[in-house]
């Protein structure tokens, strides 16, 4: 896994801003598993999927190579065990820190694949799924907001398209995508129409402010990829822009906007 989220600030930023997942999609994966006893959240951030996953599993081990992120996570889940990784987990570490072979109901990797050694997590996670019927979630969203489909949401994908040239390319790609191009080696879960296609049916919701709208654009690695080079995307004015639509269209600025997350899910099993 890449060795991201280190900045204090950014770190804080991603645990207020960030939207939870919706229980439809929890619901949905956990339909789809066998067993229910353990599950790994890899690259599980501040413990937004953690948290979900508790209450469907025995047991939840949730991973990250930050611990400024892990710092973030809740302390009253007794079920989660969080744990601090190396940014490139060996084979002896993986058995040693996450699981056992074999051991593992669910994987789940929530918004953090395009972060992480794609083919050498998979063969990871097939070498910890139990067989058979372990099974695999990636999913993640594009901050290519919903808004309304008003003036609001026209300059939040301005200043979004304006954040993009500083994500890698093949980051880019791979999240505006929904995963769809990555060689995803597992096989359908029963039930799933569209086999290992991704199913993008779910979203994320999430009332926000002026304020928190920009914190969340503010987390974003490309953003403080810029901010460090000395480029700040998020001007002044395109700050007073989205203030005077945001009055235009809901008569107050303190009024908050139902913001979607459209999400991209790709589900399979050993």
């Amino acid at each position: 896994m890449a060795d991201l989220y280190r900045n204090r600030d950014q770190v804080k930023g991603y645990a207020s801003y960030r939207p939870n997942y919706p229980p439809e999609l929890f619901n949905f994966i956990y339909s789809k598993t066998t067993g229910r006893q353990l599950a790994w959240d890899v690259g599980t951030g501040s413990g937004q999927a953690a948290v979900s996953l508790s209450s469907l599993f025995d047991v939840v081990v949730a991973t990250d190579s930050s611990p400024e992120q892990i710092s973030h996570a809740p302390t009253h889940l007794p079920n989660v065990r969080f744990v601090v990784t190396p940014p490139s987990l060996t084979t002896t570490d993986l058995h040693r820190l996450v699981a056992p072979p074999g051991s593992v109901d669910l994987i789940t990797v929530a918004t953090t694949l395009h972060w992480l050694d794609i083919p050498a997590f998979f063969a990871q996670a097939h070498a910890v799924l139990r067989r058979p019927g372990g099974v695999v979630a990636v999913w993640g969203y594009s901050c290519d907001l919903l808004i309304g489909g008003g003036r609001v949401e026209a300059i939040s994908r301005r200043i979004y398209e304006t954040i993009c040239p500083y994500w890698e390319k093949d980051v880019r790609e791979m999240v505006q995508d929904g995963y769809a191009g990555v060689d995803f080696p597992f096989d359908a879960v029963e039930g799933a129409e569209e086999g290992t296609a991704p199913v993008r049916k779910f979203a994320a919701e999430r009332e926000m402010g002026v304020g928190e709208l920009i914190g969340l654009w503010q987390t974003s690695t490309a953003y403080q990829r810029a901010r460090k080079a000395g480029v700040e995307l998020i001007t002044e004015e395109a700050v007073e822009e989205l203030k005077r639509a945001w009055v235009e269209e809901d008569g107050e600025l303190n009024k908050k906007k139902m913001v979607r997350f459209p999400i991209s899910l790709r589900i399979g099993k050993v």
